[in-house]
């Protein structure tokens, strides 16, 4: 099988949808298919990069910089296509990239699927585009229309392209590398050398530092503990994004927060151990791999109940559940935590327990018969069912 992929984010970019499709190309071709992957430039990968990813030249997406949005040249870009011949095509994005892809594959009639990673639409509110929203979703129906699945991360997203009539819907779920991810030791030389007393009550948020995120909910969270628990917690917040400096402008001064900047490999893994609980206040996410990673990591998880935080924490048994937006739930929720430790036990416990069923091979292996049975379907693009929005 011969698949090319259309993506806005691919490794080596540091985010969770570049991560999961740098590793659903690997194992692709673990299972030897072939693969080519369309994406901006800003890669900074070695002769295996350039061997399978053809970059463009691209700008900052508005409503998440982190991201480029490519600006393909279609002669090349189709002269490329006509030579590695694709069996399928992914879409991994809406935008120009997914654009050319789609109009390639219409035009060739090659089978096309795509992959839905980002809720934009509850972005808008935070940037104050709610007005667009009527206009997204009529353009997501239209670009969607002939793709023979579209993958989706938790039942919470399945959901909702369901309501605004996107179809057919299939769960791709995220996996977590549990020989990465897992209880270690070392907690007092991890907070030591980030001059953290060992003595504190540990409280972790790791992510985009951006409104979407319900950064405001975190800190709020923090600042409302009663005072009696606050002199003995220490928050730190791994991340970076459009409101890093404007919280360390406000809080760079408070002897018990820290905020690390961004954090990958062996010292993310480390801080996600060493945390007594892991905080993630986003109601925004298609599924929050950051919250599986704390899961594995052993370490109890307070999330909002909704979105894809909702299809992982199970209220009471892997995690605690928030009413989004809630500052004072939040607070209550660290409270418990704090005070019972029996619980906190109990919540970690489970939480790693289900993160060990979480395998990527079984989710690839999963979606790999999903490919196969989408290129090898006889319907010719363009049959798709065209949904209605609702």
């Amino acid at each position: 099988m011969r698949v090319a992929l259309f993506t806005d984010t691919y490794v080596p970019d540091v985010n969770g949808v570049a991560k999961t499709l740098g590793r659903l190309v690997n194992d692709l071709e673990s299972r030897g298919a072939v693969c080519k992957v369309f994406a901006p430039d800003g890669g900074t990968g070695g002769d295996e990069d350039r061997r399978r990813v053809e970059r463009f030249y691209s700008i900052p997406f508005l409503l998440y910089p982190e991201c480029r949005m490519a600006l393909p040249g279609p002669v090349h870009l189709r002269k490329t296509l006509r030579a590695f011949q694709p069996d399928l095509i992914h879409l991994a994005t809406p935008f120009n990239l997914g654009l050319m892809g789609l109009s390639y594959a219409k035009r060739h009639r090659i089978p096309v699927v795509a992959s839905y990673h980002t809720h934009f639409d509850h972005y808008l509110a935070f940037y104050k585009l709610q007005w667009m929203e009527p206009v997204l979703w009529k353009y997501m129906q239209w670009f969607h229309q002939d793709c023979r699945k579209i993958y989706v991360p938790s039942e919470s997203c399945r959901r909702h392209l369901e309501e605004k009539g996107l179809a057919p819907l299939e769960i791709w779920p995220r996996g977590v590398e549990t020989a990465s991810f897992h209880p270690r030791g070392g907690r007092d030389e991890t907070l030591a050398s980030r001059n953290i007393s060992p003595d504190k009550f540990v409280i972790l948020y790791v992510g985009r530092l951006a409104p979407e995120k319900s950064i405001d909910v975190l800190m709020g969270t923090f600042d409302s503990l009663p005072a009696s628990i606050r002199a003995c917690s220490h928050l730190i917040v791994a991340g970076d994004g459009p409101l890093y400096k404007p919280l360390t402008e406000r809080y760079g001064g408070e002897a018990d927060i820290t905020f690390t900047g961004f954090e990958q490999g062996e010292a993310l893994r480390e801080l996600y151990a060493a945390a007594d609980v892991f905080l993630f206040p986003s109601a925004t996410e298609t599924f929050g791999n950051v919250v599986l990673e704390a899961m594995a990591s052993g370490t109890p998880v307070i999330g909002a109940a909704a979105g894809g935080v909702a299809d992982s924490i199970e209220h009471g048994k892997t995690g605690l559940l928030c009413v989004p937006g809630d500052t004072a739930d939040f607070a209550r929720a660290v409270c418990r935590i704090f005070s019972d430790r029996g619980l906190a036990g109990e919540l970690a416990g489970q939480a790693h327990s289900y993160s060990l069923r979480q395998s990527w091979d079984a989710i690839f292996s999963r979606l790999y018969a999903s490919y196969q049975e989408a290129a090898g379907s006889s319907s010719g693009i363009g049959q798709g069912k065209a949904a209605v929005v609702k």
